[in-house]
């Protein structure tokens, strides 16, 4: 059964963007592939614009960057919290019904600082082991999709 949520999303056809800001180049090989059948698969208000900024640059890029009340930021980063994703979903359609645009950071080869985690809403780890950030693209674009999936009430996700 699909969430009321969604539901009255629905009507407002461009609430939900999600930002993702990534370290490095754009998506290509195995992982451009796989993220872009995810993306193929969203449907509105997930609709996710790419950002990518040189690994070597990202850290001042961000340390400039002016967090701000309207965006709700996600820091992909092994020191955070483990959540299901089912939560992910709820965080997403909780930003969104407060017109927070969505901002998922995911780094480069070393992480963030504690400055960019400290100023982030919320440090997502995936697990305790540490993936490259090509991999970590595809996870966030998967579970961007299993999130949508969960929120309409499709048939993607199990429990």
């Amino acid at each position: 059964m699909a969430s009321v949520f969604y539901e009255n999303l629905k009507k407002w056809y461009n609430l939900g963007m999600i930002k993702i800001i990534a370290g490095g180049k754009k998506n290509a090989g195995w992982a451009g592939e796989a993220i872009s059948e995810y993306e193929k698969r969203l449907r509105k208000p997930y609709e996710v614009q790419w950002q990518f900024v040189e690994e070597e640059k990202l850290a001042r890029w961000l340390a400039d960057w002016p967090f701000n009340a309207s965006q709700y930021v996600i820091c992909c980063d092994e020191r955070g919290e483990n959540i299901s994703s089912r939560e992910y979903s709820e965080r997403l359609e909780k930003a969104f019904f407060s017109s927070r645009e969505v901002v998922i950071l995911i780094g480069g080869a070393y992480g963030f600082s504690d400055l960019i985690r400290e100023r982030a809403d919320f440090v997502w780890s995936f697990s305790k082991l540490v993936f490259p950030h090509a991999l970590a693209r595809v996870i966030v674009a998967e579970q961007t999709y299993r999130a949508q999936e969960i929120a309409r009430g499709g048939k993607y996700h199990h429990e």
